[in-house]
């Protein structure tokens, strides 16, 4: 979505600002052979605080043998609590790949094919052109619902408790033409896992909640991982996010956040990423054909397999991952394809807004090259 409220449900705030910023490329030159230096990030953390981009900021680093978080700004406003090392926090459209994952898996076991059209499985639904895979991808043409939604701060202060269902945000895409024939072009859209997420229920035959906790969450021990449904509060120890609403700071911690549902719902913490992103990168959760399919692009998706960022740095470094925006709320999650360098990272916004590019630079640059 193209409105400014930290870009709520789209690709990665993060990953969006540093593509915008040059930080990431489909080119690249050799991959350098250094270490994080611990004060380094710690500089970039408080630069992105310091810009008012961001009221607090929690970073998970590893670098070989090297693992260490890192945090500045405040946990609230109005005090000067600091930022929980491990706090939990909503994590966004990181949730695609958790969905895309549990698909990958249905695929495996040869209860999906991912070149099927859509309409197979749910009769009617969408265009029955579209496959599966054109889902996962993003280049299924559909239109993104977030765009229709009344996202702005001010707009979106009146219904940020209301309870969405799937059926009613997906109805708000179909109403609208497709943006570009299937598999024609890439372009993000939410819309999308909404499909993901019902595609996920009439397979397994359960909730795609129920589906997540029991392939992913509950094996790997995710403890601190959820997906909260209309649960509007975050559990334990967390950051607050803020905008700015009738010219005053308003707390937006406390949303609905069915309104992401299957496209950016979860919550999670900064460890509970780095195990995911080891698990997946190494193969522990998907077979070796699954596992070439979810980081396998195309002329038409360059930089996004399935559920899944694949990306070169500037300096040659090649990272996968997905980031995430929810009011209040940015995360990144990007590992090197060997996991020896893995960067996870929460940002809380703050009221006044401001420009961390360079910040963001400076960061992404001294984790992996």
């Amino acid at each position: 979505m193209h409105r400014r409220f930290s870009r709520p449900l789209k690709k990665l705030q993060l990953v969006a600002a540093l593509t915008v910023a040059g930080l990431i490329t489909t080119t690249g030159t050799a991959l350098a052979d250094t270490s994080a230096d611990r004060d380094v990030v710690q500089e970039a953390l408080d630069q992105i605080t310091a810009s008012g981009a961001a009221l607090g900021v929690q970073a998970r680093v590893t670098d070989g043998r090297q693992r260490f978080t890192a945090r500045s700004g405040k946990a609230e406003l109005g005090s000067n609590r600091p930022v929980p090392e491990n706090g939990r926090f909503r994590i966004g459209s990181i949730t695609k790949t958790f969905v895309s994952t549990v698909l990958l898996q249905l695929s495996g076991e040869g209860k999906v094919a991912l070149d099927a059209p859509v309409v197979r499985y749910l009769p009617g639904l969408v265009d029955g052109r579209i496959t599966v895979r054109q889902i996962l991808q993003h280049t299924s043409g559909l239109y993104n619902y977030t765009q229709a939604l009344p996202l702005r701060p001010d707009e979106f202060e009146p219904i940020r408790f209301k309870h969405w269902t799937p059926e009613e945000l997906l109805k708000i895409a179909t109403g609208k033409p497709l943006d570009f024939d299937p598999g024609t072009r890439w372009s993000y859209s939410n819309t999308n896992y909404v499909v993901a997420g019902l595609l996920v229920e009439k397979l397994t035959g359960r909730p795609y909640e129920k589906a997540v906790e029991q392939r992913i969450l509950k094996p790997l021990r995710l403890s601190d991982t959820e997906l909260p449904g209309d649960d509007v509060d975050i559990t334990g120890p967390h950051a607050h996010g803020y905008v700015t609403v009738a010219g005053k700071p308003n707390d937006i911690t406390r949303i609905n956040p069915s309104v992401a549902w299957a496209a950016g719902e979860m919550i999670s913490t900064t460890r509970d990423l780095d195990t995911f992103g080891v698990a997946l990168a190494s193969g522990r959760l998907l077979k070796p054909a699954q596992q070439q399919e979810i980081t396998r692009t195309t002329a038409v998706s360059p930089g996004y397999g399935l559920g899944l960022q694949v990306e070169t740095l500037p300096c040659g470094s090649k990272v996968w991952g997905h980031g995430g925006g929810i009011p209040g709320y940015s995360s990144q999650l990007l590992t090197t394809p060997d996991t020896t360098k893995r960067l996870e990272l929460s940002v809380t916004s703050a009221p006044t807004g401001g420009d961390a590019d360079e910040a963001l630079r400076k960061l992404l640059t001294e984790v992996f090259c």
